[in-house]
């Protein structure tokens, strides 16, 4: 009897031993494939200097940032836009190596967020394997975050799971696109790091909710968007995302459907702007109901199926093309059925009256009679702080809402006024729209530096769209330039370039 028990408590041991030498087996070959991944992930270290848009002519403090990036070919490093944007000084480290190697910009698209940097010297790939760009992973899948957050020096690796796949903002240049969200801890520092699945790139780490609503939710950039930006990067030109030129809102009352003569089970969402000059002008009419695009069926609330557990914007379909392709849309017009092939454009400025934001470019000013003016975009906005949807003027936060036209294609702002005799009066004003010069109304901030660079009448008269008027002496703006200049320290009364020939037109 004991002799039996004895023979079961082995078999007993023998399986929990066999379980446990499993247990390990997997184990240490996750450890080994962490480790040859480890290699392949590097540390970005950068000098940024961002332009002051309040001081144009002067640049804010430089400051010193850190984020990751994964090797994906022979020489090519994938990393975060923000890593790199508006900086001056770039500087590469591998895992576990203290020395530091000089780096450059290849490629950027602020849009996606991704840059492509390199490093000249060889002696820094030695060693290092690049990895390969995957498909995109199921839900709840496991994923592996890799990166160099705040906190330390060294590679850190945590461990999440893929709990959704829909467009989200990205936070870096506020575009609309694919985004997978997953519950690993995602901290500064963490950007441009690779998601990595079986030893390949699923995504590139670009941003955490940071709304204080939710924990622990991480967002990455997820296969599709990757392989456009380098097939874009192909030719070293930036060319971005195709936009068709018409913007769209949900069809979710029955009552819009019936009026738009849309059967109950016809889905689709409405048109409500074609650009001038766009693919879509001539072709798409406001009203019509985009039902279709690439074969893709649009629900009414705007989402396209892209397999069975994920919906997301229709835009999706859109993003998969590249400028110059053609995109079939169908829809419906008057009850009626149609389709058409639009060749993919790039998404014109002109598109908004407020700019997007963007990087690694000089400012534009123009400095008459002691009044700073410059063009609206997002760069002054945002200057206005974290909180600049709140404490940002009214004025310019209502302009995000409007259309561009032909008429009217940007807006120009008095920034700030320079105290002076010439403009006595005026002193107080600021972040004030002009609508009109001389009673001509303003195209963009070109057509606004013509107009007063080509004035001759002894007085210029600006007005907003109130009414409310800035009155100048002429004679007096002139003769006082290199005095203002000199007392607030303003090197040059315009920005560098502003006066180009080849930019320096009047003509629609």
């Amino acid at each position: 009897m004991n002799s039996k028990r004895i023979r079961s408590g082995n078999k007993l041991l023998g399986a929990v031993f066999a379980l446990l030498a499993l247990a390990c087996g997997s184990v240490a070959a996750q450890d080994a494939d962490i480790r040859e991944i480890e290699n392949s992930v590097i540390k970005i270290h950068t000098t940024q200097a961002a332009p002051d848009y309040f001081v144009p002519w002067r640049l804010l403090n430089p400051r010193q940032t850190s984020g990751s990036g994964v090797l994906i070919d022979a020489n090519r490093i994938l990393t975060n836009a923000h890593v790199i944007a508006n900086a001056s000084y770039v500087q590469a480290q591998r895992h576990n190596d203290p020395q530091r190697f000089q780096a450059r910009v290849l490629f950027v698209s602020h849009e996606a967020d991704l840059a492509l940097i390199t490093v000249d010297d060889e002696e820094f790939y030695t060693g290092l394997k690049p990895l390969t760009i995957g498909d995109l992973p199921n839900l709840r899948d496991e994923v592996s975050v890799f990166g160099y957050p705040v906190g330390g020096q060294s590679l850190s690796v945590t461990q999440g799971v893929l709990s959704r796949v829909e467009h989200q903002v990205y936070a870096h240049a506020s575009s609309y696109l694919l985004a997978g969200q997953l519950d690993a801890a995602i901290n500064p520092g963490n950007s441009g790091g690779p998601v990595v699945v079986d030893q390949q790139i699923v995504g590139i780490v670009m941003q955490s909710n940071t709304g204080g609503r939710a924990e622990n939710l991480g967002y990455f950039i997820p296969p599709s968007v990757i392989r456009h930006v380098l097939k874009d990067s192909e030719d070293g030109v930036w060319d971005g995302f195709p936009d068709l030129g018409f913007r769209t809102q949900t069809l979710e009352s029955p009552s819009a459907k019936a009026a738009w003569d849309l059967s109950a089970d016809q889905r689709g969402v409405i048109v409500i702007k074609v650009f001038e000059d766009s693919p879509a002008d001539g072709v798409l009419q406001v009203n019509d109901v985009i039902t279709a695009v690439d074969g893709h069926e649009i629900a009414d609330d705007g989402s396209i199926q892209l397999n069975d557990e994920m919906l997301t914007n229709y835009k999706y379909a859109m993003d998969q093309y590249h400028i110059g392709d053609t995109i079939p849309v169908t829809f419906s017009r008057e009850g009626r059925e149609e389709s058409a092939l639009l060749t993919a454009g790039g998404a014109k400025v002109s598109y908004s009256l407020v700019n997007p934001e963007q990087f690694d470019q000089i400012p534009e000013y123009y400095l008459y009679g002691g009044v700073l003016f410059v063009p609206l975009n997002m760069n002054l906005i945002k200057r206005w702080g974290n909180d600049w949807s709140r404490s940002a003027p009214i004025a310019l936060l209502e302009a995000r809402n409007e259309w561009a036209s032909p008429e009217r294609q940007e807006l120009v702002v008095a920034l700030q006024v320079m105290a002076a005799d010439v403009n006595v009066g005026y002193h107080d004003w600021r972040n004030w729209v002009v609508q009109t010069v001389n009673g001509e109304s303003i195209r963009d901030f070109d057509h606004f530096v013509s107009v007063l660079r080509e004035n001759t009448e002894s007085f210029v008269v600006f007005r907003n769209e109130n009414g409310y008027q800035m009155v100048i002496d002429h004679e007096e703006a002139l003769t006082s330039e290199e005095q203002i200049m000199a007392r607030y320290r303003i090197p040059s009364a315009y920005s560098n370039g502003l006066l180009d020939e080849q930019r320096f037109s009047r003509q629609p």
